[in-house]
C-alpha cells in the first residue's frame, strides 16, 4: 500500500490544494494564490497551519487550521479541509484532522469548530470522530448573466462608493465589520476585533476586490458594506454584508449588494456565491430578491479536546 504522508504546506502546492478544496463544491472560492497568502501571513495568535496529505508525491487533500482570533473566548479553534473525491474513503482525512488537532492542542486549544458539506457520508464521518453536529448555512448563486433587479432610487443623503476609495485608510470600513461581526450567528462571541489584524488579515487579502467591495455612506459617513473576493475571471464571492447597528433597518445592505452585483456584472463576472446561517433571515430575503438561488449547505460540528 503506499504510504500517505501529511506535511507542512509549500507555497508549490497552492494549485493542488485549491483543487482538492473546490472538488464538487463549486461554491466555495479559495485560489492558491489566497492559499500560499495565508500560509505565509503568520498572524499574531493564530498559529495558521495548511497540513497536506500526499501520496505518491500527489498532493490529495488538504487541512487548515488555527486559533480564533478576535474573541475574548480563549481555546476555540478550527479546522476545515478536503479530499479529492477519488481519494476518499482510504483514512486520509482521518490522518489530516488528527494532525490538524495535535497542532491546535499545542497552542491550548480545548474546542475544535469545523464546517462539514451537508451530505451524508461527510456528517456520518464528522460524527464517528467525536464532533457534535451544529447550526446549519446554507450557500446561494447568482447568475449574472440574467438581469438583476433594477437600481431603485437612492435615500437621501445616501451615496454608494467602491471601498477602493478607503485604499490608504480603511478604518472607517473597519468600524462597520467590528460593530456587525458581534451580531453574526455563531457560537463564539466575536467582541474582541482588532484594527491591525482587520489591515493584515482582510484587507490585504489578494482576492478582495476593493473596486466592487460597495460601501453606503450617508451623511458623508460610511456605514454599511457588501465585501467581495473574486477569482479574477468569472466568480464573485460576496465575503461580508455588514451595516452598524445604529443605521439598520434602511435597506441599506439591500443597496449596497445589489450595486455591488450590477458593478460585477458589467465587470464580466458570470457566477456570484454568497452563504448565510440558516438563522439570518433578513440576509436570505435579500438574497432571495437579488436572484440567489440556494445551491448547497453546511453543518458547524463542534469537538472537545478535553472530554
Amino acid at each position: 500500500m503506499t504510504p500517505l504522508t501529511i506535511r507542512d504546506f509549500r507555497p508549490g502546492d497552492g494549485v493542488a490544494v485549491a483543487a482538492a478544496h473546490s472538488a464538487g463544491r463549486e461554491h466555495l472560492l479559495l485560489t492558491p494564490e489566497v492559499l500560499v497568502w495565508l500560509d505565509g501571513r503568520r498572524a499574531e495568535g493564530e498559529y495558521y497551519r495548511t497540513l497536506v496529505a500526499e501520496i505518491d508525491a500527489t498532493v490529495v487533500g488538504a487541512v487548515r487550521c488555527g486559533v480564533v482570533t478576535g474573541t475574548s473566548t480563549k481555546g476555540v479553534g478550527y479546522a476545515n479541509g478536503s479530499v479529492l473525491p477519488a481519494r476518499r474513503g482510504r483514512g486520509v482525512f482521518t490522518a489530516l484532522l488528527a494532525a490538524a488537532e495535535a497542532h491546535l492542542a499545542e497552542h491550548g486549544v480545548v474546542e475544535v469548530h469545523s464546517w462539514v458539506d451537508e451530505e451524508p457520508g461527510a456528517l456520518a464521518f464528522a460524527a464517528a470522530r467525536g464532533y457534535t453536529e451544529g447550526r446549519i448555512a446554507h450557500f446561494a448563486r447568482r447568475d449574472l448573466s440574467l438581469p438583476l433587479p433594477a437600481a431603485a432610487g437612492l435615500p437621501p443623503g445616501v451615496e454608494l462608493r467602491p471601498a477602493s476609495e478607503w485604499e490608504d485608510d480603511p478604518y472607517p470600513i473597519f468600524v462597520i465589520e467590528a460593530d456587525a461581526v458581534r451580531d453574526e450567528p455563531g457560537e463564539v462571541e466575536m467582541d474582541a476585533a482588532d484594527y491591525e489584524e482587520f489591515v493584515n488579515g482582510v484587507w490585504a487579502r489578494p482576492d478582495l476586490d476593493r473596486e466592487l467591495t460597495t460601501v453606503a455612506v450617508l451623511d458623508g459617513e460610511p456605514v454599511a458594506f457588501s465585501a467581495v473576493q473574486t477569482d479574477g475571471v468569472d466568480r464573485y464571492w460576496s465575503a461580508f454584508t455588514a451595516c452598524r447597528r445604529d443605521f439598520r433597518g434602511r435597506g441599506l445592505t439591500k443597496l449596497a449588494k445589489a450595486q455591488s452585483l450590477r458593478r460585477a456584472q458589467a465587470a464580466g463576472y458570470r457566477w456570484a456565491y454568497t452563504s448565510n446561517d440558516a438563522t439570518n433571515a433578513p440576509m436570505l430575503a435579500i438574497n432571495s430578491w437579488l436572484g440567489y438561488e440556494r445551491c448547497a449547505s453546511e453543518r458547524k460540528f463542534v469537538k472537545r479536546l478535553d472530554g
